[in-house]
């Protein structure tokens, strides 16, 4: 995603119509690639050897210059793949991807992986993923502590531990990315690369007619939401979509976003058995925002395989129109881990404060869709660089403000 960040520093119009090279670029080792798997892969039933497809989803730069597209195919094997068979055994998953294709174009490729988008498990340096330990779980601490107590009153501990297990799960020690998993690669050696460049394979962006008025719509709208209870001042809106509503589902759906549910007994008892046994709960409620004093009318959310670390947005319905479309507000924020709060006492999500890396995020998603006619990157002055949230997290951003114009 930094191939967005960086478009601060050039033309828009330029950047986004770079034309196609007929010549190699190189890109220095320590080049970030994005990609997603198209390959369902698990310590439970993968094998050495196995192929590992995926598919890069934003464009690689060098420079100002768009290198790699997205949509260019990456290919590899499973290297290792043990699945723990203790307690205090970790699960093993390595993954080598060896060559890169856009076309008819092919180069190898010499990488490692680098990280796991919202992933429960580490990579270590060597770009090998290591599971986790029931005990380091929630319900592991549960057991350990039930061990204790049956050292004294065995009856006690078998009657809290069938109780136990009735409402929770053990913690699954296994390591398994389906399709869709996103993954973050590092270049070990330089990569020389003579195939198609530009933004994507999947079309050119379209400029948007009359920026000055589009401008204008931005800097009438409010950016900061207001948290419902306790009222506090809290996320920074950081996009504006203009589509109908039919669109706007459409276009999270294929990017792979799932809708939240609504904030009820049941979903806040399935979360904390998400958070208990350490796994992902797709349509996990979010806390309500107020944007002009109302709710947000869609809330969208990307999990892999943890509830502590998510990306999720908020969208409201504005009154205002663009060239005869509804106009969208969103708050896009990145949940990166769980703390307790002693000020509203329940379990809170801390979330990345660089709120413009997220924005980055969901633009990267939704142009990978090829849904998107056009992007323009709208400056908003009197919105400051530095804050906080409702639950005291920094935010920090440029200020801008992302307009996706769908089709």
């Amino acid at each position: 995603m930094g191939w967005f960040r960086r478009l601060r520093n050039v033309s828009l119009a330029a950047a986004l119509f770079l034309p196609v090279s007929a010549f190699a670029v190189d890109l220095p080792a320590g080049t970030e690639i994005q990609i997603r798997l198209k390959t369902k892969v698990s310590t439970q039933s993968s094998k050495p050897q196995d192929p590992v497809d995926a598919v890069v989803i934003a464009p690689v730069m060098s420079g100002s210059q768009f290198v790699i597209p997205a949509g260019a195919e990456v290919h590899g094997v499973v290297q290792t793949a043990t699945q723990s068979s203790k307690p205090d055994e970790r699960s093993v998953l390595a993954l080598s991807f060896t060559q890169i294709a856009a076309g008819a174009a092919k180069a190898k490729l010499a990488c490692q992986l680098a990280g796991i988008d919202n992933a429960r498990e580490k990579v270590d340096d060597q770009g090998q993923i290591n599971g986790i330990l029931a005990s380091e779980t929630i319900t592991g601490k549960i057991d350990a502590g039930l061990d204790k107590i049956a050292g004294k009153y065995s009856g006690l501990a078998g009657v809290l531990r069938e109780a136990k297990n009735a409402v929770l799960k053990a913690a699954e020690g296994d390591i398994t990315y389906d399709s869709g998993v996103e993954m973050t690669l590092r270049l070990t050696a330089p990569l020389s690369w003579a195939g198609p460049t530009g933004r994507s394979t999947t079309g050119r962006l379209q400029p948007v007619r009359n920026h000055a008025a589009l401008a204008a719509l931005v800097a009438r709208e409010p950016f900061q939401t207001m948290a419902e209870n306790p009222t506090k001042p809290s996320d920074i809106t950081n996009l504006m979509l203009v589509g109908s509503e039919v669109q706007v589902k459409q276009i999270f759906e294929s990017a792979g976003w799932f809708t939240a549910q609504k904030l009820s007994a049941v979903a806040k008892f399935e979360t904390v058995k998400a958070l208990a046994e350490d796994r992902g709960y797709n349509e996990a409620p979010v806390s309500v925002l107020l944007l002009d004093g109302k709710p947000p009318d869609l809330v969208f959310e990307k999990l892999n395989n943890t509830f502590a670390r998510r990306h999720h947005l908020r969208i409201w319905a504005r009154p205002a129109t663009f060239q005869g479309m509804p106009v969208w507000a969103v708050a896009a924020t990145h949940d990166i881990g769980i703390s307790f709060s002693e000020e509203n006492r329940t379990f809170i999500h801390r979330i990345d404060s660089s709120i413009d890396t997220e924005r980055a995020k969901v633009v990267n998603d939704l142009l990978f869709t090829g849904r998107v006619q056009s992007l323009e990157m709208i400056d908003r002055p009197n919105v400051p660089k530095d804050g906080e949230n409702a639950t005291g997290d920094k935010l920090a951003t440029d200020g801008k403000i992302a307009v996706l114009v769908l089709n």
